[in-house]
């Protein structure tokens, strides 16, 4: 881990430690890294706006213990134009007032399925999925979510992304 020094706001030095690359998967696997930055490309031409995929992202991100994609998702949807609070507010979705029924569908089944090892996904999580998405969207919701997954679980457990920035950015 690396460690950098913030000053807070008494001008105290403050030290953060970040976590150092485990092992840098898309450089030892090029081949596989190509194909699956291939596949996020092509997600990103599916018919789901972009904010709610970087919601989704997002609380997938948050699940799986990944900082680098909390991080990225998280800057992505605010560069993207949403706020701050809602993006603090993701984790705690079900009760905060600021979710259209949509996204609350999408983060329904996001959750249910980046859980699959400890429940399958209810037919009351599809149904109100299927409710708010036609089917070609559905199909791309779903995607996103095994795609955001799969990123998750190669930031957690291989740490080969170095975060960017600093704590005031």
């Amino acid at each position: 881990m690396t460690t950098n020094t913030a000053v807070n706001e008494a001008t105290q030095p403050t030290e953060y430690v970040k976590p150092a690359v485990r092992l840098a998967v898309d450089d030892l696997a090029p081949g596989i890294a190509k194909a699956m930055n291939g596949l996020e490309r092509a997600a990103g031409e599916s018919g789901i706006e972009k904010p709610l995929r970087e919601m989704v992202k997002l609380r997938a991100s948050q699940i799986n213990g990944c900082v680098y994609c909390v991080d990225m998702h998280s800057r992505d949807a605010a560069a993207g134009g949403d706020t701050w609070r809602r993006l603090n507010l993701v984790a705690v979705w079900r009760e905060a007032p600021y979710f259209t029924a949509r996204e609350r569908a999408a983060l329904a089944l996001t959750e249910a399925v980046t859980r699959l090892a400890d429940s399958e996904v209810s037919d009351a999580v599809w149904n109100e999925a299927a409710a708010h998405f036609e089917e070609k969207e559905l199909a791309e919701l779903v995607w996103h979510i095994g795609i955001i997954n799969l990123w998750n679980r190669l930031g957690a457990t291989a740490r080969p992304w170095e975060l960017s920035g600093g704590a005031q950015d």
